[in-house]
């Protein structure tokens, strides 16, 4: 049992439940990324169906059930959740490039398909989405099928145009069809398949990020949890524990996945993908397949930030009031980092501004990117509250501005009618709420992300010019 899940305790304490028929109807799989959560909750499913008469259900089991997990076909196994798949997917394809054969191929075909689990006919029923996103599903299939087919009839060396359409057909599935946000009607049909009965032993329901979810249907979630139907087991993955409902956290056996230390994820690169990464994480390891690095993500989102404050502080200048400390600060900690990345000093036009991030992060065809985008972005805000707070003296001045024409009271010297440094709960708010809205414009009604940043910068740089000494005006 989890002989895949390399690194984890939780492995053993899940074995421990199995075997003493202790396994709760619902859990929660909680750690950082790429911990294993989302391998053991599938794993999990197989152990669960697997037909073996001694109970063993090893990896290798040939089973019915456990050949059909295997390759994530199995009618009783459903996945929901916005997760990214396609630095995972190419990543697989490399593997399978560099040593041709039968794990390899393996590994590129579930990596597939857990793409393909979120596109299930059960979640797409009656979906207007559905009309567009279902003939590129039913396409992909078709190709995985002929994949595996003609690596075994003519040899891999031979298949390696179809993985190159499988791969190309993949991206844009996720980034046409794959949202943010676990909506409500998915998660209804889901909770009626649940009181269906299973074709074999037990059914898996998977809700992986499972703190991305509507409200709505965190309260259909709830009533699902509340009564859980028999022979079904429901499995939570989440990052952050601590974003989900408390009635929800309550009716969960939690399963903690621990951060692996560098040598086991070295060693879980090299078993898996077939690549000798020393001293790289799986996290930076996959990153090394998008067409953007995490490292560019966050220089755009200095560059963004910085552009918006830099409004902000127009919109003041020519209102004739004062310039928020919050623009200011955000100004002075983000402009230079976009700078030293080659972006540029911030702009005041919205349109000058996306054009610049869209050219530079491949116009988000991969939609994974632009919620890093966003992710960076509250980073930097975050980043330069510490900043700011961490170069403040005992009574309350800025190190850091001792000498850069400060006359040591919070304002500038140099003029202009500024306001002190501040930071302030409606500043936070305002941030947390526009990257919200921007998640959910782009994840659940699939708006393009060049509309997405306009309005997030308008809407931005109007409530940063507002803030005038940690309140809003």
């Amino acid at each position: 049992m989890f002989e895949n899940l390399l690194g984890q305790n939780a492995a053993g304490q899940l074995i421990r439940d199995i075997e003493a028929r202790v396994l709760a109807p619902a859990m929660l799989f909680s750690g950082p990324p790429a911990s294993g959560k989302g391998t053991a909750a599938l794993e999990l499913g197989r152990i669960l169906s697997c037909e073996d008469a001694n109970g063993r259900a090893s990896w290798n089991c040939g089973c019915p059930a456990c050949s059909r997990h295997r390759l994530l076909i199995h009618p009783d196994l459903i996945c929901l959740g916005p997760k990214p798949f396609s630095a995972e997917i190419a990543a697989s394809y490399g593997a399978f490039l560099r040593e041709k054969g039968s794990s390899p191929r393996m590994l590129f075909i579930r990596s597939v398909r857990k793409l393909l689990t979120r596109f299930n006919p059960v979640f797409w029923e009656d979906d207007s989405r559905g009309k567009k996103i279902i003939p590129l599903v039913d396409i992909l299939k078709e190709d995985l099928d002929e994949f595996e087919e003609s690596a075994s009839r003519e040899g891999e060396s031979s298949v390696e145009k179809s993985g190159e359409g499988i791969l190309k057909n993949a991206f844009r599935l996720e980034s046409e069809g794959m949202g943010e946000i676990i909506p409500i009607a998915q998660l209804r049909r889901a909770s009626a398949w649940c009181h269906l009965s299973p074709s074999g032993k037990r059914k898996l329901f998977i809700i992986e990020n499972a703190d991305r979810m509507q409200e709505e249907a965190r309260n259909s979630l709830l009533k699902l949890l509340e009564e859980p139907p028999p022979r079904v087991s429901i499995v939570l993955t989440c990052s952050r524990p601590g974003s989900l409902l408390l009635t929800i956290l309550s009716r969960l056996r939690p399963y903690r996945f621990e951060a692996r230390p560098e040598a086991v994820e070295t060693d879980v690169v090299r078993r898996v993908f077939r690549d000798d990464a020393k001293g790289r994480s799986i996290n930076s390891y996959l990153d090394s397949f998008l067409p953007v690095s995490a490292d560019t993500l966050e220089a755009l989102a200095s560059f963004f930030t910085a552009s918006v404050a830099f409004k902000a502080a127009l919109i003041c200048k020519n209102q004739g009031r004062p310039i928020s400390g919050e623009a200011i600060l955000l100004g002075k900690f983000s402009a230079p980092r976009a700078e030293a990345a080659g972006f540029g000093r911030p702009r005041g036009e919205a349109a000058a501004v996306c054009a610049i991030i869209l050219e530079k992060a491949a116009r988000f065809e991969i939609r994974s990117l632009f919620t890093r985008f966003l992710y960076f972005i509250l980073e930097q805000i975050s980043l330069s509250q510490r900043q700011f707070i961490s170069g403040h003296n005992e009574d309350g001045r800025n190190d850091g501005q001792k000498n850069s024409g400060n006359n040591g009271d919070g304002y500038s010297n140099t003029g202009e009618n500024r306001a002190p440094f501040t930071t302030s709960v409606a500043y936070n708010e305002l941030w947390k709420e526009n990257i919200a809205w921007g998640e959910t414009a782009a994840g659940l009604y699939n708006l393009r992300p060049a509309l997405v940043l306009e309005k997030m910068f308008t809407d931005l740089s109007r409530a940063l010019a507002s803030l005038s000494t940690g309140s809003a005006l």
